[in-house]
């Protein structure tokens, strides 16, 4: 995933003040020692997975998915918590979050850390543009872009001008708080060349922001990675208790995708089928 397209300050700001808590201990067993609560973490700002409605409730696929699979699941008391894009991850290291639910793509560094669920979703790889036509990460030399440091999107066009210093795409670095609204209008404005992300994502941005000059492409990202390419996931700790999680979660995962459970949710909030084929919940 891929990494997070950001909704306003002001909604997050509802998210966090009326609908979540913090739990800074982590995972825990309750008194009558029959329920474990673990914290969820999200940004609550990557639409159409995490994002607040317009009463401040958080929503979105993988929320809603997050919360059938954990009615499946009642040894589990689940809290939500919004935070930065970026702390996700270290969170769930440190033992503070048990899970991450945000539109998580798998990459190398991630998976040496985290365990990751079975797939919730295929997207393509796509590029928010003005004008231009780009279909490899080659076409793309030159051109300009701003991407979030905790972003697999930005480590994998980092990767690109390390293995290609003769064909550089020029990147610098947003905060976790820049708005969708900002890069879309940085794009529209020629600030910057191009937004790369999931194809997903940008269709349900342009169409609620209303940037009907700018156009969605495409791109092969050519990561030789076809196992994971364009899946993604929710996020794990790596130990005991982030294993057994995967397995339960997982397990109902695979029953949603045999009912049809998920691709209902999918077409509600993603606008289509993307659940994955059958094989991916083996």
């Amino acid at each position: 995933m891929r990494t997070s397209l950001k909704v306003t300050f002001a909604a997050l700001s509802l998210i966090a003040a009326g609908t979540l808590v913090a739990c800074s201990s982590g995972s825990k067993k309750t008194s009558d020692n029959k329920t474990t609560s673990i914290v969820i973490a999200t940004d609550g700002a990557t639409k159409p997975f995490t994002y607040s409605d317009s009463q401040g409730n958080l929503t979105g696929y993988d929320i809603e998915v997050a919360r059938a699979v954990f009615k499946k699941l009642p040894q589990y008391k689940v809290k939500f918590q919004v935070t930065d894009f970026s702390g996700i991850s270290p969170g769930i290291d440190s033992g503070r979050y048990q899970m991450g639910a945000n539109d998580f793509g798998w990459e190398k560094s991630r998976a040496e850390k985290h365990y990751f669920s079975s797939p919730l979703s295929k997207s393509n790889n796509a590029v928010l543009v003005k004008s231009g036509t780009y279909k490899t990460l080659a076409d793309l030399a030159g051109k300009s872009t701003i991407g979030n440091p905790a972003s697999n999107y930005t480590k994998s066009i980092q990767d690109w001008n390390k293995a290609n210093p003769d064909k550089q795409i020029k990147i610098s670095y947003s905060a976790d708080s820049t708005s969708i609204n900002t890069r879309f209008t940085q794009v529209e404005s020629g600030k910057i060349d191009f937004m790369l992300y999931d194809k997903i994502s940008l269709e349900s941005a342009v169409k609620e922001q209303g940037f009907d000059n700018l156009k969605i492409e495409d791109i092969s990202m050519d990561t030789g990675d076809a196992e994971h390419d364009g899946y993604e996931y929710f996020l794990f700790g790596k130990d005991s208790q982030g294993k057994k999680l995967q397995k339960d979660v997982n397990g109902v995962l695979a029953k949603m995708q045999a009912d049809g459970s998920l691709a209902k949710i999918s077409k509600k909030y993603l606008g289509g089928d993307f659940v994955p084929k059958a094989e991916m919940f083996k």
